[in-house]
């Protein structure tokens, strides 16, 4: 796929995330044997069985109210984009994924990400998500 078509893949899947909730349409984007991992904490998961589970039971019901993503610069080819983005939201409830183990502490919580997502076959294939766990820790209260 070219480069404004991945772009516009990622833009279905992120809608599925944050904006509708849906998991079926955010996996939808996804080839069978997709992978995800948030690289700080571990999370994720290999293949739609398993994102599914994942992504219904655990990540998009933690998504607070608040989560604001914002861009700040997108690199993309025709078979991967790099996204650099700030994100800033109000730990109001438990999220595993991210601060695992942690129940809210109603902290506003801002930080940088880098997400590198691989396409294959016209699909995400892969996501790889960064950030700075201490930088985050530290507005929680936990360093």
């Amino acid at each position: 796929m070219s480069a404004p078509e991945n772009l516009k893949l990622w833009e279905t899947h992120i809608k599925g995330e944050f904006m509708t909730k849906d998991t079926d349409l955010s996996l939808s984007t996804m080839v069978d044997d997709a992978s995800v991992v948030t690289v700080p904490t571990g999370w994720g998961g290999k293949g739609k069985k398993e994102l599914w589970r994942k992504y219904h039971n655990e990540f998009i019901p933690s998504i607070p109210p608040s989560w604001k993503h914002t861009t700040l610069k997108v690199t993309a080819a025709n078979d991967y984009i790099v996204e650099e983005a700030t994100i800033n939201l109000a730990h109001t409830q438990q999220m595993d994924w991210f601060l695992p183990g942690l129940a809210a502490t109603n902290k506003p919580i801002e930080f940088d990400i880098v997400i590198v997502v691989q396409f294959r076959d016209g699909k995400v294939a892969a996501e790889r998500i960064y950030w700075d766990q201490a930088a985050v820790l530290r507005q929680v209260g936990q360093l």
